[in-house]
């Protein structure tokens, strides 16, 4: 299913967005995380690139089993790359889940903004607070989760991108190096 399109193997194709797309779902995860202001204004964005890049891999892993079986087996590649998804899901939910509270954050400040422009005497009041304090807490919590896993997805996403450039230029790179 996944072997070429227009003669080219899909595999380097698909791969090329993966190497594109999780590495910026790594820095955009971190930027979201650690600076609020992003946050509000980027942390949609992100959460897409992060889900598109994290749908790939699975399609990046499909098709280079369709060109391992043309040029043989690329050793520790293959179970490396098997393995990323594993490692760019969790970054990809928690992407998510940020700009999920973000919205919710965003949403329980203009509410309370609303309510004491009405005049209401709750607004300011315990109740307001709690709530706020609440989803700042929750929204930090997620946030360090979000790095972590974010910086577990870089270090994969290079593992694997190493492992298959191994794969591909070893052999070549020793043979220009012998002339």
């Amino acid at each position: 299913m996944f072997d070429t399109i227009g003669g080219l193997p899909v595999h380097p194709l698909v791969v090329h967005a993966v190497v594109v797309l999780l590495p910026l779902a790594v820095l955009g995860t971190i930027a979201v995380a650690v600076r609020p202001a992003w946050r509000a204004r980027f942390s949609g964005l992100n959460a897409l690139v992060a889900v598109v890049g994290t749908a790939l891999c699975p399609v990046a892993t499909s098709s280079g089993e369709s060109l391992e079986r043309h040029v043989g087996d690329p050793g520790a590649h293959a179970g490396l790359g098997d393995q990323l998804v594993w490692f760019s899901l969790p970054m990809a939910l928690l992407a998510i889940a940020l700009w999920l509270l973000q919205r919710r954050a965003t949403a329980t400040r203009r509410g309370a903004a609303d309510t004491a422009n009405r005049g209401d005497a709750d607004a300011t009041g315990s109740g307001a607070r709690v709530a706020r304090h609440g989803a700042v807490r929750g929204l930090g919590v997620v946030a360090v989760l979000a790095v972590v896993a974010a910086v577990a997805s870089g270090v994969q996403v290079y593992r694997v991108g190493d492992s298959g450039a191994q794969a591909v230029w070893a052999d070549q790179m020793t043979a220009s190096a012998s002339k």
